[in-house]
């Protein structure tokens, strides 16, 4: 227990480091002894804009090109008119109990296909294909190929005939074009061609000047035609020897060494502006390259990416495995000790998202900024029932703060658009937006009645607007964005309708995404998710509101209507429930358990605050079971962890890290040889999700504290993590050994008090004052949004939730201060 509640103080000698480092991590690279074979082992490379996946060939080296803003369509929305009549109808109907006939009209109004004068959003399209074919290279011996995500790098290395050819490759963060080095041990000895290649209808490939160039134009979908217009140059840069050209290829004979230089850009400025020229902007983005030495190049690259990425180090220990390469360690994790894995694992996910959403960019979407073709599964848009949400989980608690910003920026976008659908479709003020976007933000219903009438998915991206806040407390962010959480407050007080009972407000028509409790039928009103989705607008806009001293009466009529709704309650299984009736059913095994919502990302449901919901959010997650969709198991580690169980988290990253079938189809997640994620196919979004449910399982910052290893698995028994943010702009560095704490340093950028919650038995000594916490935090940014007392059914049996035993105390920061603790 805490040895100095009376003051007493424990002088730690200045510079003493207490280390429990077992030994430390070898690389932070992923390995391969052979080229890949298809896309789900290339590797990904990315500056957030321009994004590639290098195959790695010795006989023919081929990237797959993105540019972030080639998808196909034209600026518009897709709201529909004149279907008010109908919500109306619906909402009629589904207060009468006629659930049938409510999703039968929700289905005519809104039909599984797109009707001719609308669309269901746009899909994300590949620019096209570079290949680099190589002149007797078929006997190459000694062949590596890695990415090294500590500097944003993936090279390929072999040997042919006595000589060593090595490739560099990386997509720059300091000048935005990618870069390809080329070298080879013996003078003379680099002789390969270039050439492209494009899905794309429209398009020409050609070459002018020494240069290989692709234009194209993006593909029309629906009632949409493709506007965006694309350009790709190629320049190679030789030592030695001789380039020529052909009508569509490029030859170089006998270098010594070649630097290729790749630019793409498109007409695209904004959703509704296609104004810029992409022949002008590819120019200025390579003349600035090439004005420049490669290895300057190279050093800016790396400084500005390893600005974000050596934030945070994890260091769980080493085995042997560590030696292997990434694809045998992935087919043997479930069998073997391998925590470096599952470290490399995290840092994946944290270089994707450098990688793939960079201030001003646009978002990271279904694939990050990587898919090679123009019909990508679910287009590889923004689905904005859990996937976009997922893909900015590790975007504050890792310590990526910046990534955030494009997906505000989308907000902010979405905000406007959004304005229409609200007015429309809900004769409602404010905006807000249904399960899906695309590059031209679109806000209204997708893919029909039965999956699309989900009129919440503002409501949830916002919680990432104010989560940014409590994070940095950034009060200029906040106004910045005060009319984003108003417009999405506003939508919900006027679309609220009394439920059949009377008794409470709740949000009809909507569904709990993608499920359904009878047989084709998912619409509904008053889901658990809703409810706690709405809590959370309401009271974002009420904290938001008294900060900046603005809208006193209408914070006045949101909490108003924030006292109307419902309570959670506690099923007749001692589930949550996840409909406003008790609906559950203990065989559902549904990837989505979206009511699941409060426990995490909300912090709705604490173990220590509340143990009965608490146990009921378990019981759901132990009915609907582990193995699902990449995503969905992604989503469970971090449930586990909230549930404070390290062991069960642990279990589903392993279910995670186990070998993804290649054939894209199926809910079976996994992982591809290149760590990617699958659904299957490709989501990126169950990688992001399992880097978030690491740091939860090492650091929790949402219930009025910072609990220092709530959910540390048997499994990682030893190990350091230093970077880690916490709410209220704390950066958390934590040693321990044996499962135990034994060094905790408390970095303060904005000051005020830091409470921490610990386990019982630790006698925590340390120069700094600190006392036992009692009430409430002070810290304005861990003030709790009290929920209502749950209703809890008579058929419930519950039996109890395990609470481990902490111990909590307080100590006061000033702003830039570091505070070290240790453990005797």
């Amino acid at each position: 227990m805490i040895k100095n509640i009376q003051h007493k103080i424990f002088l730690l000698a200045c510079g003493t480091i207490i280390s429990v480092s077992v030994q430390a991590q070898q690389n932070l690279k992923l390995t391969y002894n052979k080229p890949a074979e298809n896309w789900n082992e290339a590797l990904p490379i990315g500056n957030g804009r321009l994004g590639a996946m290098v195959f790695g060939g010795a006989i023919q080296e081929h990237l797959q090109l993105n540019e972030e803003t080639i998808w196909a369509g034209e600026p518009g929305n897709n709201v529909p008119k004149n279907t008010f009549d109908s919500i109306q109808k619906v909402r009629k109907l589904l207060n009468e109990g006629q659930f049938e006939k409510a999703q039968d009209l929700t289905n005519k109004t809104y039909p599984r296909t797109a009707p001719k004068d609308l669309n269901y959003g746009m899909p994300y399209q590949t620019m096209g294909d570079l290949f680099l074919d190589f002149k007797g290279h078929e006997n190459f011996k000694n062949y590596s190929r890695t990415l090294d995500i500590e500097r944003a790098i993936s090279t390929v290395s072999y040997d042919v005939n006595g000589v060593t050819y090595r490739r560099e490759i990386f997509s720059s963060f300091a000048d935005n074009v990618i870069m390809i080095k080329m070298t080879s041990s013996k003078k003379g000895s680099l002789n390969f061609s270039i050439n492209a290649s494009t899905p794309h209808k429209i398009n020409s490939i050609f070459t002018e000047k020494n240069q290989l160039v692709i234009n194209g134009t993006s593909g029309s979908v629906d009632n949409k035609i493709g506007k965006i217009k694309f350009k790709t140059v190629v320049i190679p840069v030789l030592k030695g020897g001789k380039s020529s050209s052909s009508k569509d290829k490029l030859d170089i004979v006998n270098a010594d060494e070649v630097i290729i230089y790749v630019s793409i850009a498109t007409n695209f400025k904004k959703y509704n502006d296609l104004s810029a020229n992409p022949d002008t902007r590819v120019s200025e983005y390579l003349n600035k390259a090439l004005s420049k030495k490669y290895n300057d190049e190279l050093k800016a690259h790396v400084e500005k990416y390893q600005k974000y990425f050596k934030r945070v180090n994890l260091d769980l220990g080493t085995t042997d495995q560590s030696k292997k390469t990434t694809d045998v360690r992935i087919k043997e994790f479930g069998n073997t000790s391998d925590p470096d894995l599952v470290a490399l694992y995290f840092q994946f996910g944290r270089y994707l998202l450098i990688s793939s959403s960079q201030q001003g960019t646009q978002p990271a979407n279904l694939q990050g900024i990587w898919n090679y073709q123009l019909n990508p599964s679910w287009d590889s848009k923004y689905t904005v029932n859990i996937n976009t949400e997922m893909n900015y989980w590790p975007a504050e608690n890792t310590n990526l703060s910046e990534m955030h910003e494009p997906l505000f920026d989308m907000i902010q976008d979405l905000s406007v658009t959004g304005q229409e659908s609200a007015k429309e479709m809900y004769k409602a003020r404010g905006w807000n937006m249904h399960h899906n976007t695309d590059l031209w933000r679109i806000t209204g219903v997708v893919d029909g009645g039965f999956y699309g009438m989900w009129p919440m998915g503002g409501a949830w991206l916002t919680q990432h607007v104010w989560n940014h806040y409590l994070y940095t407390g950034d009060k200029e962010f906040l106004k910045k964005n005060y009319q984003v959480l108003k417009g999405c407050a506003l939508f919900y007080l006027d679309v609220l309708q009394q439920d059949p009972s009377g008794k409470y407000l709740v949000v009809s028509p909507s569904m709990s995404p993608e499920n359904k409790y009878f047989k084709n039928v998912s619409l509904t009103a008053g889901t658990t998710m809703d409810n706690q989705l709405v809590f959370d607008v309401f009271n974002n806009f009420i904290n938001a509101s008294k900060i900046l001293n603005e809208d006193a009466q209408l914070s006045n009529e949101v909490k108003t209507a924030l006292s109307q709704l419902p309570p959670m309650q506690i099923g007749q299984h001692a589930q949550l429930q996840e409909w406003l009736t008790d609906m559950d059913r203990t065989d559902d095994k549904h990837r989505h358990i979206s009511h699941l919502y409060g426990l995490f990302p909300s912090g709705q449901i604490s173990p220590f605050r509340n143990p009965d919901l608490t146990e009921a959010a378990k019981n759901s997650m132990t009915y609907r079971g582990d193995k699902s969709t990449g995503w969905s198991m992604g989503w469970k580690v971090n449930w586990w962890a909230r549930l404070l169980d390290g062991n069960r988290a642990f279990k589903l990253i392993s279910d995670q890290l186990t070998p993804a079938p290649m054939e894209n189809k199926g809910q079976s997640g996994g992982t591809y040889p290149n760590l990617l994620d699958a659904h299957p196919p490709f989501q990126i979004d169950g990688n992001f999700g399992c880097t978030s449910g690491i740091a939860e399982m090492l650091l929790q910052s949402y219930d009025g504290y910072i609990y220092i290893l709530p959910a540390l698995p048997d499994a990682l028994q030893n190990g350091s993590v230093k970077g880690l943010k916490a709410r209220g702009g704390f950066e958390i560095d934590i040693d321990w050994k044996n499962s135990k704490l034994t060094k905790l340093v408390v970095k303060s950028a904005l000051g005020g008090n830091a409470r921490i919650r610990i386990a019982k038995d630790l006698n925590l000594q340390s120069k700094t004052n600190f006392t036992l916490a009692k009430g409430e935090n002070s810290n304005q940014y861990y003030q709790i949004n009290t929920i209502k007392t749950p209703l809890i059914s008579e058929k419930a049996e519950l039996k109890g939730f395990a609470i481990p035993e902490t111990q909590v105390f307080d100590f006061d920061t000033k702003r830039g201060e570091a505070y070290t603790f240790v453990v005797k």
